[in-house]
């Protein structure tokens, strides 16, 4: 049987698509190599959004965009003929568009196009935080609350957030861990926009991230510089030099937060005191006060953070009490027998003090990832 003449008719080229996405946090006109390609080869450029921030940039390289929000069908035909038709994708991406195209390729009934998405921008590593500054922006000039903060109203919660971050840490919690490093970052951000503000020394966000950054690069000779490291150790008389460089302090307790809990601050004195080679003595005196200092540095001599290791004891002793809470129902019921309540018969002389209670983080090491804990966040 002989092919009749449309049987040996080549088929039409159905042409080709081409999504060009862009990243709002690049700097418009910045496109790929292949994107200015593309863009230049094509038949047709579209663009629904008349207002797209790449579009004064494409006309001034002398490419021509129409604005036009076709539906897939009239995407297809205008490729019809082997023609190619970019299209700029607004920031949503075009989900009405795309989800039309599958329902045709799908339909089988249409030869479609070959259809690319092609990146012409992409997001860095980091560039979700330039969006936590645009958002943190806006709520600050909007937000009621968030609008008469100050530093020192929102001091308590860098503190609660820290602690919150800690625990997560400790319970090995990966999703918890990653909702309260955003809570953590969150307060820097925050401070930073409220900084901008001040009247004679602003700051900002960049200038917090430029302190930090030339802070490192400056204390990682063997990194960034020709100075040579091999081993921890190398790291740490490379950290020393650099920072006693930078401070010139006149004794190694300068530096050391006064406020942060007991334990922690015992750790970080006897710490000091064992870096710089200093034997000093512990102080003799009555009381517990004295045995915990010794306990401290007796942790810190053998690599333990105090802290963190009574955070664990005390998660033990508060299992211990809901086991026996479950086993006798009236210690928590107030019934004969039980426990009384401990804040209503509370020896005046046990009264908790403000000093006694102060929230600050603890058994944390700086917020600077170093070997050393002594060296870091200085």
């Amino acid at each position: 049987m002989n092919a009749s003449s449309s049987d040996l008719t080549p088929a039409a080229d159905p042409g080709r698509i081409v999504l060009l996405t862009t990243s709002h946090r690049v700097a418009p006109g910045l496109l790929s190599w292949p994107a200015w390609q593309a863009l230049r080869a094509a038949d047709a450029v579209l663009c629904a959004d008349g207002a797209h921030p790449q579009l004064p940039y494409l006309r001034e390289a002398g490419i021509a965009v129409a604005q036009a929000s076709p539906t897939a069908q009239e995407l297809v035909d205008a490729c019809a003929g082997g023609r190619t038709v970019v299209v700029v994708a607004t920031g949503e991406g075009e989900p009405a568009l795309t989800d039309g195209l599958a329902r045709l390729a799908g339909s089988g009934r249409v030869t479609m196009p070959e259809l690319e998405l092609l990146p012409a921008s992409y997001d860095l590593p980091g560039a979700r935080v330039l969006d936590l500054v645009q958002v943190m922006d806006r709520i600050r000039a909007e937000c009621p609350w968030s609008s008469r903060q100050t530093h020192q109203g929102l001091a308590k919660y860098g503190i609660e957030e820290a602690y919150e971050l800690v625990e997560a840490i400790e319970a090995g919690d990966r999703e918890e861990l990653r909702e309260e490093l955003g809570d953590v970052l969150l307060q820097v951000v925050f401070h930073s926009r409220i900084a901008e503000e001040h009247p004679e020394t602003p700051f900002s966000v960049d200038d917090v991230a430029g302190g930090i950054v030339a802070k490192l690069v400056h204390r990682h000779p063997h990194v960034f510089g020709d100075e040579k490291a091999e081993t921890p150790e190398d790291v740490k008389a490379h950290w020393l030099r650099t920072k006693a460089e930078e401070k010139r302090r006149t004794s190694v307790t300068e530096g050391v937060p006064l406020g942060q809990p007991g334990l922690a601050l015992a750790a970080k004195l006897a710490s000091r005191a064992r870096t710089a080679g200093l034997d000093v003595p512990l102080p003799e005196g009555e009381g517990v006060g004295y045995q915990l200092l010794a306990l401290a540095a007796r942790a810190e001599t053998e690599g333990v953070d105090p802290e963190a290791a009574l955070r664990a004891a005390a998660r033990a002793y508060r299992d211990a009490i809901r086991e026996a809470e479950g086993a006798v129902p009236e210690a928590i019921t107030g019934a004969p027998g039980g426990h009384q309540d401990a804040e209503a018969h509370r020896d005046p002389a046990e009264a908790v003090t403000p000093e006694a209670i102060r929230t600050a983080p603890g058994g944390h090491r700086d917020a600077e990832a170093h070997p050393d804990p002594d060296t870091v966040g200085e």
